[in-house]
């Protein structure tokens, strides 16, 4: 085969789409069309009205455009791959896209003379078929958190998965497996942002395909097996000041007594905006079951320093590697909206000057001292966000309208569903 593009958009659903394009077009700057409505196509293919779709207005093209500096090695023979913008005829940008937003987010701090780092950490688990066809959890039995190696991975797809990261350019700080099994988490490099979160789009997706091809689906479902943890997205953030400083640190010790004014702010704004942000980090019907109390997902509306039963998690870490934690999002929220909000949120806070309270003493399993979380449905989750003005203004109108609408139509169809249609109702594209 001769060299090719892949090209891709991370979609309203978190889902990838792109097309192929031939060897021509690497080199050079490039665009291509795709059909605007596809930010009304829901996970059963249903084509919806939603708002930014023109669906009802002759479903037109919108324009990718991408970057010759950023295409980049892919996982594929002969074919290289690269993360697109969308924008409309006239050159505006699709209100609903997720990257759109982050960009705009970036700059909103970058006008504050912050320019913002971004770490994340990635959890999934594995399903195969059984002899019946029917799915079933990976068969590990020797598999424990902390896992390395065949007891936890006979099939050895995560020796798979390295191999194609490193072939491919991804930089991977950590991988083994969670609590339960069978369960991994994946870490990559800290980075700027965009770069950030572009890396983990396209990892997450190499990911689910080099196991799909040894007869595995990874799935970053928040909680494909109701019995057993849930799977998060934990966003780590820091800012370099124009001196190239972390701009987060107070000084080379970490935690709550080294916090800086910053720092303050940042979770200030977080536990403010604790309730709206939970329509856009834990969109989905699934995420409810993840997102309850004493599970470590950020359910309740607290911060705190090294304690993994808060939502906002101040590193004991300082210095250079000063950040906050952020434990609520999971990966079925598309990761650029979701960092885009934690992002927008921290800057309220500091922009607004809203009270700090106190860190949390509670070990929250037994005990806590926050008295409130976020909605126990997607429902409730979604009016809160809806109801949260500054944060849908901050994060961009039109997508969080998108998302409204077409959240509230998911839930209204998996209404009654019980947890196995659940599943099979998202495994495929989560």
């Amino acid at each position: 085969m001769k060299d090719r593009l892949r090209l891709f958009f991370c979609d309203h659903l978190s889902i990838m789409r792109g097309k192929y394009l031939p060897g021509s077009k690497l080199g050079a700057d490039g665009e291509t069309r795709f059909c605007q409505s596809t930010f009304g196509v829901h996970f059963d293919k249903d084509l919806l009205p939603s708002p930014g779709s023109k669906m009802l207005e002759g479903l037109p093209d919108m324009v990718a455009t991408w970057r010759a500096a950023d295409i980049r090695e892919g996982w594929e023979p002969a074919t290289k791959v690269v993360m697109c913008d969308l924008h409309d005829a006239a050159g505006a940008p699709i209100g609903p896209c997720g990257r759109g937003a982050l960009k705009r987010t970036v700059a909103d701090w970058a006008a504050r003379g912050l320019h913002a780092k971004v770490g994340l950490e990635l959890e999934a688990y594995a399903f195969e078929r059984g002899p019946d066809g029917a799915l079933r959890p990976y068969e590990a039995p020797g598999g424990h958190v902390y896992g390395t190696g065949p007891a936890a991975d006979p099939a050895g797809f995560m020796d798979a998965v390295w191999e194609e990261a490193e072939a491919a350019g991804f930089r991977l700080e950590m991988m083994t497996t969670e609590y339960d099994n069978p369960q991994f988490e994946f870490t990559l490099a800290y980075d700027d942002a965009v770069k950030a979160v572009d890396d983990l789009v396209l990892f997450r997706l190499m990911a689910r395909e080099v196991a799909l091809k040894r007869g595995l689906i990874l799935t970053f479902m928040p909680k494909p097996i109701p019995e057993k943890g849930g799977s998060g997205l934990h966003v780590n953030f820091s800012f370099a000041g124009e001196d190239g400083r972390n701009a987060l640190s107070g000084g080379d010790g970490g935690g709550p007594e080294a916090m800086n004014d910053l720092a303050k702010g940042c979770v200030a704004g977080l536990v403010h905006h604790h309730e709206g942000l939970a329509g856009l980090l834990a969109p989905t019907v699934n995420s409810y079951r993840r997102l309850r109390p004493a599970s470590l997902s950020g359910f309740w509306k607290n911060w705190g320093g090294d304690h993994r039963n808060v939502t906002t998690r101040v590193s004991a870490e300082g210095g250079a590697k000063a950040r906050i934690e952020h434990r609520m999002a999971d990966a079925a929220a598309n990761p650029y909206t979701a960092v885009a909000a934690v992002l927008q949120a921290a800057r309220l806070g500091v922009e607004r000057g809203y009270p700090l309270p106190p860190a949390e003493a509670g070990d929250g399993f037994e005990s806590q001292d926050a008295t409130s979380g976020v909605a126990e449905t997607l429902e409730g989750a979604l009016d809160a966000l809806e109801a949260d003005s500054a944060l849908v203004e901050a994060v961009g109108p039109e997508l969080v309208a998108n998302q409204l609408f077409m959240r509230r139509a998911e839930a209204e169809k998996l209404k009654g569903a019980n947890a196995e249609a659940e599943r099979d109702f998202y495994i495929h594209f989560i």
